[in-house]
């Protein structure tokens, strides 16, 4: 299910998330050749991508925002 990015924050390994609308978060690394994210790297980058849609696996399969 589409939910767009409503703001990010760092986890406990540096690494950033994107805060989902639907109350899910879910990374989204810059980690070359298997992710490629450069959005990811930069303050604008980030905000640029706010509103963007992600594809929510948790809202998929129905599971509650803990």
């Amino acid at each position: 299910m589409q939910q767009p990015i409503v703001s990010y924050h760092k986890d406990d390994e540096d690494h950033w998330v994107a805060n989902l609308s639907c109350g899910h978060s879910q990374h989204v690394r810059h980690r070359p050749p298997w992710e490629i994210r450069n959005w990811v790297t930069s303050q604008q980058g980030r905000d640029a991508m706010l509103g963007y849609n992600l594809d929510c696996k948790l809202c998929e399969r129905d599971l509650e925002v803990e």
